[in-house]
C-alpha cells in the first residue's frame, strides 16, 4: 500500500464521491513523475550532447515542477474545489504529454529519456482517469 492510500484511508471525512482509487493512483503517478522528470533534465546535464537537450530539460522541469504540485494539491481534502482541481489536472495532464513526448523523441539515444517518457504517460493518463471520474 503506497503513502498516499495508506493517508487516504486514514481521513476522517468522506472524499465527497471522489473516486479514492483513481485519486490514489494519480496521487502516485503524479509524484513518480515529477521524481523522474527532475532525474531525466539532470541526466541531460551529464550528457556530452547537453546543448541539443536545452528544450528536454526545460519540459521535464517544467512537467516535474507541475506534477509536484498536482500531487501536493490532490492531497489535500479539506475545503476541496472541483474548478482548482480540474485546472490542475488538466495543467498536469497538458505537462505530461509534452514531456512525454519531448522524452519520446531523445528515447532511441539516451536510455532515462525512455524511462521518464513512460513515467510522464502514465501521469498523463492518471489524470485523464481522474478527470473523468470527476464528472
Amino acid at each position: 500500500m503506497t503513502m498516499a492510500a495508506q493517508m487516504l484511508t486514514t481521513y476522517p471525512k468522506d472524499l465527497g464521491g471522489v473516486d479514492r482509487d483513481a485519486m490514489i493512483a494519480c496521487i502516485d503517478a503524479c509524484l513518480e513523475c515529477a521524481q523522474a522528470c527532475t532525474a531525466c533534465a539532470d541526466a541531460c546535464l551529464a550528457e556530452d550532447m547537453v546543448a541539443e537537450l536545452t528544450a528536454c530539460i526545460r519540459t521535464n522541469l517544467d512537467c516535474a515542477d507541475v506534477c509536484g504540485t498536482t500531487g501536493r494539491v490532490l492531497s489535500r481534502h479539506t475545503g476541496y474545489d472541483a474548478n482548482l482541481t480540474r485546472a490542475v489536472l488538466e495543467a498536469c495532464a497538458a505537462a505530461c504529454k509534452a514531456c512525454g513526448d519531448e522524452c519520446g523523441s531523445h528515447a532511441d539515444m539516451h536510455e532515462h529519456c525512455r524511462v521518464c517518457a513512460e513515467a510522464c504517460r502514465r501521469c498523463e493518463q492518471a489524470c485523464r482517469t481522474l478527470l473523468s471520474s470527476l464528472g
